[in-house]
């Protein structure tokens, strides 16, 4: 009979204990939202706040974890009886549903107005240690027989804290974009505003989370990562969305602005959140295919705002020189627009593009443009030098500074140009100083010709006649036409010229033929005063950087004063290594001019130049200059030798 009775009696606690389950409308996240959302459409967050936190300071006692263990123990007493009341049991859940509510409003809370104060943080903090014990309470309930598990149970509140957040965060972001922040007035379209209101409130919650949120909750939550994430997915769903919507060009560049640059760096790297953030496992706020479309769509335009643009400044340049105008005059030189017009354009460009687009390997669809303007800047120079034109030589002048410029500039853009594009720039640049230096050198040479003609007479040998004074007498006068060229390039015109001058006094050398040790003796010695004054008159003229051809000179005049061929093979043997374009050519066509040598000491100076050439070949670092002495009948010579 009471057996009966208490069989009756459970099935009718599980009927009702079923009934109470449907009920139990706060377990659905969903639900808990909108009844928060409702609460709040009469009385706003902030005052429902303050409405705790009232409550709270009048039952300093009762704080939310305290009620948590209280419930909790009610649980456990009411259930270890085998006849739980149920009018006790009832009334428990609407304790247990009440206690949900503040907590639930407390997380709600977390980012109003005065979520900073020390109250609300310990609201919150107190919230988050009741989730913890219900979560523990739950665990604790697992595996009891059903009919005797409270119908609360499992409350599951971790799971829902975590949608609620969830659902807190999609609210904010949308009040985010509908918003308009402060600083925006200078952004031209609804998507800027959209993007930037988005982004600014996601950098200022998480802000808020690290800085007092965080507090509140164990370490093992990890509750920085997790409203992270929530953000991070928040913000790449909206991003997707209007990155299928059909941006036009300055929407195109502002999403990915915020996508490549604005939020990796200044919102998760931000100097409270740097290394905090698991960066790696958020990935990019967009798809690797939307990026893909949005940064061709803008690589495409830039191309073609590139090529307008060079090609305009281009035309514009040519259309001066062609007209007959004369560059104007800056600090005392003249001087072209057009280098820093370019640079503006494709730093500017560069800069642009390293905010905008990920994958920097993609710059060289800008920088290729640089290198063909190049092409055409040579080539229409080199057909303007070939006209018939009074301004040439203006026009030059102001040119070889441009390309000055652009050198230095293309030399330290270590990071965006590839090697080998940056190897074809500086050639083509090479190409255009090699045409403008033509236009002042090309008159001098034949003259050089002719006044080193009278090397290595009697009347040079003597000191009768001077040669190399006259030759730079001669090249001072051609030189003052240069007084408007920009003190760097003329330098550099200058140390041009005088690697011209060595070369033509060794050519001429090679060419001569000794009879005597008095004529290699006396040519030595006046070779070492003709470098004397060679090097003087440039150095004079600031070539500083070429001043090691003097040695040279001297170091040919040790060869021809030197007689035993032991002397005369050891300063071989070190020319050889200082400058590894010493050819054997160019060797037997030294020893040609030492008459006093035998066949043998010939052979064996040259085998030991040819063994020692390689010793010194990996520390020689002197530029090229045998290379260019280039006499006919060298390497006939060297093959009868």
């Amino acid at each position: 009979m009471w057996g009966t009775l208490r069989s009756s009696k459970t099935q009718q606690n599980g009927g009702a204990g079923e009934e109470r389950r449907k009920q139990l409308k706060l377990k659905n996240p969903a639900k808990i939202w909108k009844k928060l959302r409702q609460q709040n459409h009469t009385d706003t967050a902030e005052d429902e706040c303050d409405k705790v936190l009232q409550q709270q300071q009048e039952e300093k006692e009762e704080q939310l974890e305290e009620v948590s263990r209280g419930l909790i123990i009610r649980e456990e007493q009411l259930f270890s009886q085998d006849t739980p009341s149920e009018e006790e049991e009832d009334q428990l859940q609407r304790d247990f549903e009440a206690l949900r509510l503040k907590i639930w409003m407390a997380i709600d809370n977390t980012f109003t107005s005065s979520s900073s104060s020390l109250e609300h943080l310990e609201v919150l903090r107190s919230a988050v240690v009741s989730i913890q014990q219900q979560e523990e309470q739950d665990r604790l309930w697992v595996g009891r027989l059903e009919n005797r598990v409270p119908v609360w149970r499992p409350q599951k509140c971790l799971s829902i804290h975590n949608s609620l957040l969830q659902n807190m965060v999609q609210s904010r972001l949308r009040k985010g974009s509908e918003e308009e922040p402060s600083g925006t007035d200078g952004l031209s379209s609804p998507v800027k505003k959209e993007v930037c209101g988005i982004g600014k409130r996601v950098k200022e919650d998480l802000l808020t989370v690290v800085r007092t949120v965080k507090a509140c909750y164990p370490p093992q939550v990890d509750i920085l990562n997790l409203y992270a994430g929530l953000y991070h997915q928040c913000f790449s769903v909206r991003m997707r969305e209007l990155a299928d919507s059909g941006l036009d060009i300055e929407d195109c560049s502002y999403l990915l602005f915020w996508v490549n640059q604005y939020y990796p760096h200044e919102i998760l790297n931000h100097e409270e959140l740097e290394g905090k953030i698991k960066t790696a496992c958020l990935g990019s706020l967009l798809l690797q295919d939307h990026l893909n479309r949005l940064e061709d769509q803008y690589l495409t335009h830039k191309e073609d705002q590139m090529k307008l643009w060079l090609n305009t400044a281009l035309k514009k340049e040519e259309e001066s020189w062609l007209s007959g105008s004369t560059p104007e005059v800056i600090d005392q030189y003249l001087f072209s627009p057009l280098a820093i017009d370019v640079i503006q354009v494709i730093d500017g460009s560069l800069t642009e593009f390293s905010c905008v687009i990920g994958d920097q390997k993609k710059a060289e669809r800008i920088t290729a443009h640089l290198e063909s303007f190049l092409c055409s800047y040579k080539k229409s120079l080199e057909n303007f030098v070939k006209g018939n034109h009074g301004n040439i030589r203006s026009v030059v002048k102001a040119h070889l500074v441009c390309e000055q410029q652009l050198r230095d500039y293309i030399t330290a853009q270590t990071g965006s140009l590839m090697e080998q594009q940056r190897h074809r720039c500086l050639d083509a640049l090479t190409s255009l100083r090699d045409c403008g230096y033509r236009c002042f050198t090309c008159p001098i040479h034949s003259q050089l010709k002719v006044c080193l003609t009278q090397l290595w007479t009697s009347v040079w040998l003597d000191g009768s006649l001077p040669v190399v004074d006259s030759l730079l007498g001669s090249l001072n006068q051609h030189l003052r036409d240069l007084v408007d060229l920009k003190p760097a390039c003329r330098q550099s015109l200058l140390c041009v010229l005088h690697q011209d001058v060595v070369i033509q006094y060794v050519k001429r050398m090679m060419k001569t033929r000794m009879k005597s040790r008095e004529q290699q003796v006396g040519g030595a010695k006046r070779m070492i005063e003709d470098a004397r004054k060679i090097n003087g008159f440039f150095s004079e003229g600031g070539c500083s950087e070429s001043l090691w051809l003097g040695e040279i000179l001297c170091s040919l005049a040790e060869i021809l004063r030197l007689q035993d061929p032991g002397s005369v093979q050891l300063e071989m043997v070190s020319m050889a290594r200082k400058f590894s374009d010493l050819s054997d050519a160019h060797v037997s066509a030294l020893l040609s001019l030492k008459t006093g040598l035998s066949a043998g000491d010939i052979r064996s100076i040259k085998r030991s130049v040819g063994e020692n050439r390689l010793l010194g070949g990996s520390t020689n670092h002197s530029p090229p200059f045998f290379s260019k002495v280039k006499v006919k009948w060298i390497s006939k010579f060297s093959q009868q030798c």
